[in-house]
């Protein structure tokens, strides 16, 4: 019985909170009835966390519930500000204004949001890339990489510079292919729910699915200290990307269980802001591309 919801948990949840967010985006209140939708499932995935968890191990307090909590309000009300301002734009109060001249508008509104979530995935996937192998983005990366267990409270914990390089290479990409609001909002959204489900710590099974979305179990290969496996499935919430550059990463055994980063990182909040900007003596070489792609 066990085996059987391992294969559940993942579809289930995210048809779920998508369906929800569906009616949310119907209603009055778009933006409560998300953040609503993302509190429960992060409730849901605490449970489920200490009832299936896939290591035992991340169960264990790090002493950075409070650094996540505070990485993740500063981005996460970031980004709100930046959905509320999406819809304050000067379209009408409607969610779904009349898309751009070369937007496909007449397509059934489903292969529309299919469409957005591919466009902002190309920004989204070499952003998160180049943050691996560029010494001066890996440095606010970084930040995220040096968590040493997956669990669902981490998932917001990226320096600020980092989520603002991932907001400028998605976010102008829908602008210019005239995408409407209603697709900006249902690409925030999906990559919200996909994104806290990508680091929760419970025990999984995905199948074929792995080869398309982006997974936890494709997401615990990402975040492993070896630099073979670490630097592989760059993609937010769709994998196509990473087959098409050939960093997808999924072999037939289990991920490590200890993560993290050869580099120090600060245990405090604050410490962890600041140490982008300092001078290190010493610095661990993200990959290259073309190092990336001999493997």
């Amino acid at each position: 019985m066990r085996v059987f919801f391992s294969y559940l948990w993942w579809p289930c949840l995210l048809s779920l909170c998508i369906y929800l967010n569906w009616h949310g985006l119907r209603s009055d209140s778009p933006v409560l009835i998300f953040n609503a939708i993302y509190l429960s499932l992060g409730i849901c995935l605490f449970f489920l966390e200490r009832k299936f968890p896939h290591e035992r191990s991340w169960l264990k307090h790090d002493d950075q519930v409070l650094p996540d909590l505070f990485h993740t309000l500063f981005n996460k009300g970031f980004v709100q500000i930046l959905v509320t301002a999406v819809l304050a734009m000067g379209f009408a109060k409607s969610v779904d204004p009349s898309a751009g001249v070369y937007w496909p508008s007449q397509w059934p509104f489903f292969f529309q949001v299919i469409l957005g979530l591919i466009i902002g995935e190309f920004g989204l996937y070499w952003a998160h890339r180049l943050s691996h192998e560029h010494d001066f983005m890996w440095r606010f990366h970084a930040v995220h990489h040096s968590v040493e267990r997956l669990w669902f409270f981490n998932t917001g914990r990226f320096h600020l510079v980092d989520t603002l390089i991932s907001i400028a290479a998605s976010q102008p990409l829908l602008y210019l292919a005239g995408a409407p609001t209603s697709v900006f909002l249902w690409f925030s959204g999906v990559t919200a729910f996909i994104g806290i489900l990508t680091h929760c710590n419970v025990e999984m099974r995905f199948g074929f699915l792995s080869y398309f979305f982006n997974t936890p179990g494709l997401h615990r290969w990402h975040h492993s200290m070896d630099l073979k496996e670490g630097n592989k499935n760059y993609g937010e919430n769709i994998m196509v990307f990473d087959h098409m550059f050939r960093s997808f990463y999924n072999p037939d055994r289990r991920p490590p269980s200890k993560i993290g980063i050869p580099e120090e990182m600060p245990r405090d909040f604050i410490g962890q802001v600041l140490q982008p900007f300092k001078k290190r003596s010493s610095q661990v070489q993200p990959q290259t591309s073309e190092q990336i792609l001999e493997h």
